[in-house]
């Protein structure tokens, strides 16, 4: 059987109730609390990412939105990736290394020095992905994110 035809897009209006969705249910799936910056972002893409520089990318099968992935601005001109989620009937199509691989060039593009994310250490195969595209762990750094206990980058 061949694999789904799924596009890695930017991020549109009409993209809203999908980023939504898909982040909630892999926050409140995993156990964490929705907390003050994830409404932020998910209520407000454009004010809280767009606007500021930042991206979202949205895996479409058929048009339907079935991952995503965010880059927000960095004072250092680097970008943070966040909100990476894609749909429970999606999983084991590589559409994380996907989404990564967009946001990776999209940060090349712009010149940015680094890739940076915060993650938690129960997230392992979101990790092992990190890892394999390149990125190295850090130590602790500043989080508005109570989930938040792994701190990683991809020098670019």
């Amino acid at each position: 059987m061949s694999q789904p035809k799924i596009d890695i897009v930017p991020y549109r209006p009409d993209h809203a109730g999908v980023w939504v969705s898909l982040n909630e249910y892999w926050i409140l799936d995993g156990g964490y609390a929705l907390e003050t910056k994830d409404r932020l972002v998910l209520d407000d893409p454009d004010g809280a990412i767009l606007s500021k520089g930042g991206a979202i990318f949205i895996a479409e099968h058929d048009g339907e939105g079935v991952g995503c992935c965010s880059l927000m601005a960095m004072p250092d001109g680097g970008y943070e990736v966040g909100k990476m989620a894609v749909a429970a009937d999606a999983h084991g199509l590589g559409l994380g290394r996907r989404l990564l691989e967009a946001c990776e060039a999209h940060a090349r593009d712009a010149g940015a020095p680094r890739l940076y994310l915060e993650t938690n250490s129960a997230q392992t195969h979101a990790i092992a992905l990190y890892e394999r595209v390149g990125f190295v762990h850090l130590p602790p750094q500043p989080t508005p994110y109570a989930r938040c206990n792994v701190w990683m980058e991809k020098p670019l």
